[in-house]
């Protein structure tokens, strides 16, 4: 190859590729950068030269892979340099602004007409430089008067990762459990039995139900260090180094509100967590081309991507006279495992302090309905799950997924939302198990049990997401390219209206092998 491009700055690479007028070698080049360094700046600018060439055709997804960085496959452990967390808009300093003219800026006022600058009134807090950050703070969502069980997983996992922390850098640093409710002292109290070093409680009978305004503002006043001494002299730093949400419908708005409340990034829906230091050069986060710098202790969140079988990892890294703190992530409920409670463990259990203004409860509740407990699929050995290749006879391909379901001693049936969202007519009592409540994958639920059956499944990502961490997956279906095959342990090329009654006959004697009919030796049982 004529021009290496890691022998260049990305400044210099763009002069030199003025001399370059061969598509062919551009092309070459760029397939470099990418295996090498793989620089947002260099990449930019082969892709500049390409489209002046006219040939901006030969750069495909180039653009798209500048909005995805840090995305890769799913058994790629490490970041690469470009990768970065979700930005946060730069904010202007103030300092100088605050002498501007009293009358000029009432005349602004009168002048306005509400819609022209519709943020003008937000004081944006600006994330603090070079302050003072440790600790994992999780917050454990209740309802009920119970925690979640996916606070309980996230309980698990900050312990797993603060425990390497202070392996890996002899520090040690908490897991902080933060929670607000009605009579939530309890609670706090089985955070520490969890994992939790330290629990952090607001109590308050107003607080009963999740509400935006006051959960929001009572979460950035703990993660702030704000109340009493009595309520925070525990701790001596800013903000925490990491924050955990789960990534439930209350969790996924409380996330996003504080993150931003706190001026630094999120990274949402997350299934898997590391902490390890990275090397980046982008010069956003460097501050200058062609530098590179390493930024320590940074927490790596994965999280199912999109275009594919693949998973993204987000970092939430510092620019240049700015800190992104703390480093966010909202998880994925049924990722981790939570540990077994220690209810003779010791840790600290703090009552937060703080006056709520009375305009954050304008809406109340006055009547409210309680649904009845959906289907729990997590927790069973196996799961069946059947998905839009049984619409031939939906009726049928339902009783043939619950008879299999009978065979096993432990075992619970899911569908996929294809089977949700269609307008198949089932008949009799099967119609109750093609309801919302029994859904595998992103927006159902995640389950991960010792053998999945997938019948009639094609494989979405979306999915996908909602059963990949099954010990063993078996995927009946008559397309051989269907993308389910690419994630399967066992894969029977075959109608599920004639494979599940002979698989549900194997379970039922006792003789199944699966090697017998999945081992793409052909014939009829393949």
């Amino acid at each position: 190859m004529a021009l290496d491009p890691d022998e260049y700055t990305a400044d210099e690479l763009g002069e030199e590729l003025e001399a370059l007028d061969d598509v062919d070698e551009l092309q070459t080049v760029l397939e470099a950068e990418q295996a090498g360094r793989d620089r947002k700046t260099a990449r930019e600018a082969i892709h500049r030269r390409l489209e002046a060439l006219g040939e901006a055709g030969d750069a495909e997804g180039l653009e798209g892979d500048t909005e995805t960085e840090g995305e890769y496959e799913e058994t790629k452990e490490d970041v690469g340099d470009e990768a970065e967390g979700e930005e946060v808009e730069e904010v202007d300093e103030r300092d100088e602004d605050a002498g501007a003219d009293d009358e000029s800026a009432a005349e602004d006022e009168e002048d306005d007409d509400g819609l022209s600058h519709p943020t003008r009134d937000k004081r944006h807090v600006r994330a603090l430089d070079g302050g003072d950050y440790a600790d994992m703070w999780v917050f454990c969502e209740t309802q009920q008067g119970e925690l979640l069980e996916v606070s309980r997983e996230m309980l698990g996992k900050a312990r797993e990762l603060m425990d390497q922390f202070e392996e890996d850098y002899g520090n040690e640093e908490r897991v902080v459990a933060f929670l607000m409710g009605d009579d939530c002292e309890d609670l706090a109290e089985e955070c520490i039995a969890y994992g939790a070093d330290v629990a952090v409680y607001h109590d308050d009978t107003r607080l009963e139900r999740f509400l935006h305004k006051p959960y929001t503002e009572i979460a950035a006043h703990m993660a702030r260090g704000q109340g009493t001494i009595e309520s925070t002299d525990w701790r001596e730093y800013d903000e925490p180094r990491y924050v955990l949400f789960p990534a439930t419908n209350n969790g996924r708005d409380l996330s996003a509100k504080v993150q931003a409340e706190l001026d630094s990034g999120l990274a949402s829906d997350c299934s898997d967590l590391y902490i390890e230091e990275n090397e980046v050069s982008n010069p956003v986060k460097t501050g200058e081309p062609g530098v590179k710098k390493t930024f320590e202790k940074v927490l790596h969140m994965k999280r199912p991507d999109f275009s594919g079988f693949e998973y993204s990892t987000i970092l939430c890294l510092d620019n240049p006279g700015r800190d992104f703190h703390p480093q966010g992530a909202s998880i994925i409920p049924g990722s981790f495992d939570p540990i077994e409670p220690d209810y003779d463990r010791e840790g600290l259990v703090i009552e937060h302090d703080m006056e709520l203004d009375e305009d954050w409860f304008r809406v109340e509740i006055t009547e409210h309905d309680q649904l009845e407990a959906g289907i729990d699929l997590t927790g069973h050995e196996v799961v069946v799950c059947l998905g839009r290749g049984i619409a031939d006879d939906p009726t049928g391909g339902m009783e043939l997924g619950l008879e299999l379901v009978d065979a096993f001693e432990d075992a619970e049936l899911g569908i996929t939302r294809g089977i949700v969202t269609s307008a198949y007519q089932f008949e009799g009592h099967v119609e109750e198990y093609s309801k919302e409540e029994r859904q595998i994958g992103e927006t159902g639920q995640v389950v991960a049990p010792d053998l999945y059956i997938a019948a009639g499944v094609s494989g979405a990502v979306q999915h996908k997401v909602g059963m990949d961490e099954s010990d063993t997956i078996v995927a009946i279906n008559t397309d051989p390219d269907a993308r389910i095959r690419d994630f399967s342990d066992y894969y029977i090329e075959g109608d599920l209206f004639e494979v599940l009654p002979r698989l549900t006959a194997a379970v039922e004697s006792g003789e199944t092998r699966l090697e017998a009919v999945a081992d793409g030796s052909g014939g009829e049982d393949r």
